[in-house]
């Protein structure tokens, strides 16, 4: 029993200091998360207990990072990293396929990439014409690699007329 009330002190201590750092912050409180969920209701979410409240909520329940990362919890992201995640895994996991649809400029996993990618339907045909095009420049004889690969198309669009306007 008194193990638990020390590990409460140590959490209470810890979550007293993030709230005397969060006052002088103009935030509102620990950004996102089930605390901050929790407590949003509550007046004055400046007060340093509404805020040591949520951070504990956030601390006790290790729900924070989750949401962060996967933009729930209250919690948002720009999602532009997992995107570019999604589209080098996708590359990796599909190189071989998206070499020979690029070398046709069609075909399933080429329009699974320019999804992935941004590249909207309407624009689509004009990126498959784009790999066809520079399929020699982008897949040079099997010396890259997946993340080049991307890289390297992401460096066409962005210099295509057509297609440039996806890429910001």
């Amino acid at each position: 029993m008194s193990k638990k009330v020390l590990i409460l002190s140590v959490a209470v201590l810890f979550s007293m200091q993030a709230g005397l750092a969060m006052a002088a912050n103009p935030d509102t409180g620990p950004g996102c998360g089930l605390g901050k969920l929790a407590w949003q209701n509550y007046p004055h979410q400046k007060v340093i207990g509404i805020q040591t409240m949520e951070a504990t909520t956030n601390g006790l329940m290790g729900n924070q990072t989750f949401g962060i990362s996967s933009g729930t919890s209250g919690c948002t992201n720009d999602g532009k990293f997992w995107a570019e995640q999604k589209v080098n895994a996708f590359a990796s996991l599909n190189f071989e396929n998206l070499a020979q649809d690029m070398a046709q400029g069609r075909g399933e996993h080429l329009a699974s990439l320019a999804t992935l990618m941004g590249i909207s339907a309407a624009q689509q045909p004009a990126f498959f014409a784009m790999t066809q095009e520079k399929y020699a420049s982008l897949v040079a004889a099997g010396e890259t690699s997946p993340v080049a690969l991307v890289k390297a198309l992401n460096e066409a669009v962005a210099t295509n007329p057509m297609l440039a306007k996806v890429s910001q």
